[in-house]
């Protein structure tokens, strides 16, 4: 699964949605490339899908996550929480 353009406050319950639709169907790497903008609703938005895997016994994992997520996620010290590869 491709996440691309902005990630805000604005836009994330659409996107927690269709990211459950993709795990439901078996995705397990969510490529994060191609986010142009984000505030701490990605972080948390990660951690729901997160949750959202564990529930159905499904790996998950963020690649190509931004810098700016990185540094939130250790901000908050959730950083180890997350599968980034």
């Amino acid at each position: 699964m491709l996440v691309s353009g902005p990630v805000t406050l604005a836009n994330v319950t659409a996107l927690l949605e269709e990211g459950r639709r993709h795990l439901a169907e078996g995705v397990q790497t969510v490529d994060l490339n191609e986010v142009s903008e984000m505030d701490s609703a990605l972080l948390a938005l990660l951690l729901a899908w997160l949750r959202e895997a564990k529930a159905r016994d499904q790996a998950i994992a963020f690649a190509n996550p931004p810098q700016s997520l990185r540094t939130i996620a250790r901000l908050y010290g959730v950083d180890r929480l997350l599968p980034i590869s």
